[in-house]
């Protein structure tokens, strides 16, 4: 506890200090992500300058930590003028509306005719445009080729070819290979997939700041995971963590293919792929639908968002360098496909033109099916609440510890899970 207070501390300390160094006439701009895509995006930064005459403070990190030093920095009011955002912190940082710029207000310097309504209104907020849509992603099953090849099985087109899929891993290649490897988030998603397809019910009902599932339906919703473990169709989260701390993709078993499949989503798939060891490669496989399910209950929403702070003193400026990175030529043609896929009709005719966006790539494959997919029943904002997944780790980590029955861990996240979201939905 003393070393995170010490952490915290410390980082406020630096911000602020950072804060007292940035000239009055200094935009600040700030985002997360792997070196690939810091070096276009400080590129693009430069290419603006060039044609500008601007001076942009560019401060970019990793994800890991990025959420905690922005809501340091938003508490002090010594945020960036504009920062890459993420879909669900906007009921954390803006549950009113208010905790950004009205991004409509600045039509002269931002070009917002590209984009498509439906999706600029899941950055909207009370009326008002607090985050800018760039990409849109979902997760959906990817197969390592030549993993499943040696397992002689093709990739499954319903939950139950998935679940039997786990058994003839064990048995044709051994107890260390698995059809998927799944985080705590991804099984979160993946389960509620399974269940709006069942029930045809959102996980989470606003209206009431509660779960629309019935206690019966929460214990369902866990016993999925612990059925997935017990069929060796994904390794526990017990087992993963024997791996360290690090990401999936850099785990020896994820690149040696013995985690032969990912529910990821479709903007990530290339880091994962690059690092499996040639000659494997990985695959789209098909999304499984229930017979008679009306909606295929995806999470579909901004892959990331970019917005403006309320607090800035250069609101025209910061959209202008906006615009600039998702609507002019140049900008688009240095970012690529560093933040997925682009929203904008213009910057796709762009990258299409270049030959940069190109149908053979998983990334773009993945979006073609993701927009075939019916999407019936939206995903409430607040089920990627911090404190809500936090939550569900934990409880299917102690069903892997053998602390907690299956009954048990749903009856605790039912009982929390109910507060968390009571206090994070505002009347």
């Amino acid at each position: 506890m003393i070393k995170k207070s010490m952490l915290c501390l410390s980082i406020s300390v630096t911000l602020v200090a950072g804060a007292a160094t940035v000239q009055a006439d200094e935009l600040r701009f700030s985002w997360w992500g792997g070196n690939s895509r810091h070096e276009a995006t400080n590129a693009a930064v430069d290419a603006y300058e060039a044609a500008t005459n601007s001076v942009v403070k560019t401060e970019y990190t990793g994800w890991g930590g990025h959420l905690e030093r922005l809501t340091t920095q938003i508490a002090g009011k010594t945020e960036p003028d504009l920062m890459q955002t993420n879909w669900n912190w906007l009921p954390i940082f803006s549950p009113k509306g208010t905790g950004f710029r009205d991004l409509r207000d600045f039509s002269s310097q931002l070009d917002l005719s590209n984009f498509d309504e439906s999706a600029l209104a899941l950055g909207t907020i009370n009326g008002k445009l607090n985050s800018l849509p760039v990409s849109m992603a979902a997760r959906i099953f990817y197969y390592n080729k030549d993993t499943w090849a040696a397992a002689g099985l093709d990739y499954p087109g319903t939950w139950d070819e998935l679940m039997a899929a786990g058994p003839v891993f064990k048995e044709k290649l051994g107890d260390e290979y698995y059809p998927l490897v799944l985080e705590g988030r991804d099984v979160m998603a993946m389960n509620r997939s399974y269940m709006v397809q069942k029930y045809g019910i959102p996980m989470i009902d606003e209206s009431k700041r509660s779960f629309a599932y019935s206690e019966d339906q929460m214990v369902e919703f866990f016993t999925l995971y612990a059925d997935m473990i017990k069929n060796h169709v994904a390794p526990s989260q017990k087992y993963i963590s024997s791996y360290g701390a690090a990401n999936l993709y850099e785990h020896k078993p994820w690149i040696n293919g013995e985690w032969a499949g990912l529910y990821m989503w479709n903007s990530a798939i290339n880091k994962y792929g690059d690092n499996l060891k040639p000659p494997m490669t990985m695959a789209l496989g098909s999304y499984p639908i229930m017979d008679g399910a009306e909606s295929s209950g995806i999470f579909y929403k901004p892959g990331l968002m970019f917005s403006i702070s309320k607090n800035s003193e250069q609101p025209e400026e910061a959209a202008r360098l906006l615009n600039f990175l998702l609507n002019e030529k140049a900008g688009i043609e240095i970012m690529g496909l560093q933040r997925s896929v682009p929203l904008n009709s213009y910057a796709r005719e762009v990258l299409a033109a270049n030959g940069t966006l190109n149908s053979s790539d998983l990334t773009v494959a993945g979006l073609v099916q993701i927009n075939q997919l019916v999407k019936k029943i939206p995903t409430s904002g607040y089920f990627e609440n911090p404190q809500l997944v936090s939550l569900f780790q934990e409880n299917i980590e102690q069903i892997d510890h053998g602390q907690k029955t299956v009954e048990e861990a749903a009856k605790d996240f039912y009982k929390q899970g109910q507060r968390i979201l009571r206090k994070a939905i505002k009347d």
